[in-house]
């Protein structure tokens, strides 16, 4: 069952207009990055690394948490339209399954968006003339990492997004969400355990002398699997409780 009802997401989404915002979004803060990379190009002088840290400034804590908002809530308007979601849960399936196949859903578009980012940052690089090679196995890492960073707060965005009617309502708090994010990164210390941080923590978002280490990979993982897990089952069991 969880299969058919991940099958029948992919096909409700197949022509979304979440698509055309997933590819545009994330271009401004690519351009927006590059261009304040380029102003300050006397004092940034690490090239690609350098680059990496002004994209992820405005991805990460700014235009990423608002994208999250919008997948998050236009994942559950599918549901709500036309009373979608009532009849859905009339029917003999499990509830469990169906938020599960949410976050699913979200993962797979979160993912997405951080290769679209990681593209978007080589082309970038290309177009401006960056002399060195791109340091492409780190910025797989970065963007992978982001991506499980990010689920952490899709799996709580889908909470807020269920239990409320507002479609914006939601977006506005992920967009407080990644504002905080930025404050427990940068003056609390507490960007390892935030789950409003843990995308931008992924993505090495502050300065590359923050790269997460060998090391710190398993600490990492296990902090957002632990959350994607936890935000999960919460999600699962409101589902279940849900008045029809």
């Amino acid at each position: 069952m969880l299969l058919k009802l991940y099958k029948a997401e992919r096909v409700k989404l197949r022509r979304s207009p979440i698509w055309l915002i997933f590819i545009v979004v994330p271009a401004v803060p690519a351009f927006l990055g590059t261009v304040n990379y380029l102003n300050n190009v006397a004092i940034l002088t690490s090239q690609w690394y350098s680059l990496w840290t002004q994209h992820t400034l405005f991805t990460s804590y700014f235009f990423m948490p608002v994208l999250l908002g919008l997948y998050c809530s236009y994942l559950m308007r599918l549901e709500k339209n036309n009373h979608n979601l009532t009849k859905l849960l009339t029917l003999p399936i499990s509830r469990k399954e169906l938020f599960l196949v949410k976050v699913l859903s979200a993962g797979k578009i979160i993912f997405l968006t951080e290769l679209w980012i990681g593209v978007l940052f080589l082309i970038s690089g290309k177009l401006i003339g960056m002399s060195a090679e791109p340091p492409v196995a780190e910025l797989f890492v970065w963007c992978l990492f982001g991506a499980l960073g990010g689920l952490v707060m899709a799996a709580i965005q889908l909470i807020l997004s269920l239990l409320c009617d507002s479609f914006a309502l939601p977006v506005g708090i992920s967009f407080v969400g990644g504002l905080t994010g930025l404050i427990a990164m940068a003056k609390a210390g507490y960007g390892h355990i935030y789950p409003y941080s843990l995308l931008a923590y992924g993505m090495v978002a502050n300065n590359n002398t923050q790269q997460l280490t060998a090391e710190g990979y398993p600490q990492f993982i296990v902090v957002c699997i632990w959350y994607i897990a936890v935000f999960t089952v919460i999600g699962a069991v409101i589902m279940e409780k849900k008045e029809v």
